[in-house]
């Protein structure tokens, strides 16, 4: 199932799956695990309690007996990851997260968002074309999340390929020992760099996202330093992958549907819509996974304690009992939420921002490159289940 087809197009296994086994035990997603695949399961599944997000033990599941031994900081780093916890310990965290993940921080933001994107456009339109992904799709996110975060510029360039390297590992249903292993060590290269800028930012506090951290209190609770550390890591590797894939689908998207982009130019207010809908219509994040907490039934079979479900978000999202015609792109839909970024409890934080990068993004673009065009015969798509790219798209800028 996990193959070279379906990393092209998992839409035709998502539509079977939907039609005729709704709720399917698939022994090849690592060491087995349930895949729930209608828009109404999905999101009963994102609200179920008996679902736990506590499930960063099953990342290293499938790995050989012998080598799972090796990537116990891998796993101890992660469980701390709000990602990775229920309430109330998600709660906490995500609290005091959302004292900077405000539509006051996106404001303040969106300047210097404008000006990365013009920044990359300058450098762009000197040449008739570019390879999109790397000039301007990758850089973009990560020069945002950076900047959150308060990342010297000069850093930027080694945060892409340690969150490449995670990213790798955490989507991809059969990765291999080596695979593990280069996201372990970049890991902990991560964190050990977020390590090493705390003592700076407790002596001289600033307005990132770090500084914000160390001096909130609530409630008389805080971050330890390891949680802290681990929720600079989920923020970068999350922030990257997420927002670079929305872009790069997005952008695939409308030159391959023409008439959506004579559309969007000439209507520009339509923006949050259509990339509402480059979000739904290929979705940057395919699934989430649950550990089962407790033996239940669903859809009259056995769901046992200790099995792993995997929610497909992307499935949901081309359901066609919530969407109309949903395997076609249409900027102007107005259809109610895909489920891209969650639902619930595990919304993800940073949806309202990769929104509106993507906003500024598409808006400059069409602005200043009026003849876009694919040179590509068909996408070429990283290899990666959950975190669903481009690893090359070429276009023609003029």
């Amino acid at each position: 199932m996990f193959d070279s087809d379906f990393i092209a197009n998992p839409y035709k296994i998502y539509n079977q799956l939907r039609a005729f086994a709704p709720l399917y035990w698939a022994d090849k997603f690592r060491a087995g695990a349930w895949l729930v695949s209608r828009y109404a399961d999905v999101t009963t599944g994102l609200h179920d309690p008996r679902l736990s997000s506590q499930r960063s033990h099953t990342l290293t599941a499938a790995l050989p007996k012998d080598a799972q031994g090796e990537f116990a900081t891998f796993n101890k780093s992660f469980a701390k990851s709000m990602l990775f916890l229920d309430p109330p310990h998600h709660s906490r965290i995500r609290k005091l997260l959302n004292k900077e993940f405000t539509p006051n921080m996106i404001q303040r933001l969106r300047p210097r968002i404008q000006r990365a994107v013009n920044t990359l456009l300058d450098q762009m339109l000197v040449k008739n074309e570019i390879e999109f992904m790397t000039e301007f799709a990758h850089l973009l996110p990560i020069w945002v999340i950076a900047e959150m975060l308060g990342v010297p510029s000069k850093d930027q360039k080694d945060f892409q390929s340690w969150s490449d390297d995670v990213a790798d590992f955490f989507g991809n249903a059969t990765a291999t020992v080596e695979v593990a292993r280069r996201a372990q060590k970049s890991l902990i290269s991560l964190t050990e760099y977020f390590h090493a800028l705390l003592p700076e930012r407790r002596a001289n506090k600033g307005d990132d996202l770090v500084s914000l951290l160390l001096r909130v209190e609530e409630e008389g609770d805080v971050l330890t330093e390891s949680e802290l550390l681990a929720q600079c890591v989920l923020l970068l590797v999350a922030g990257h992958e997420t927002t670079r894939n929305l872009i790069g689908n997005g952008m695939l998207a409308l030159l391959q549907h023409p008439d959506q982009l004579a559309t969007l130019k000439q209507n520009p207010s339509l923006m949050p819509l259509a990339v509402r809908e480059f979000v739904r219509y290929e979705s940057p994040v395919q699934f989430a996974g649950r550990a089962v907490t407790e033996d239940f039934s669903w859809h009259g079979r056995p769901i046992m304690k200790g099995q792993t479900v995997i929610l497909l978000l992307a499935s949901a999202n081309h359901d066609p009992e919530k969407f109309n015609e949903p395997d076609k792109l249409n900027i102007s839909r107005d259809e109610g939420m895909p489920l891209s970024f969650g639902h619930g409890t595990h919304f993800c934080i940073g949806a309202a921002l990769a929104q509106a990068e993507a906003e500024i993004a598409f808006t400059t673009l069409l602005e200043r490159t009026p003849d876009l065009r694919m040179l590509d015969d068909a996408p070429a798509w990283r290899a990666n289940m959950s975190f669903r790219g481009l690893s090359r798209l070429r276009v023609a800028v003029s």
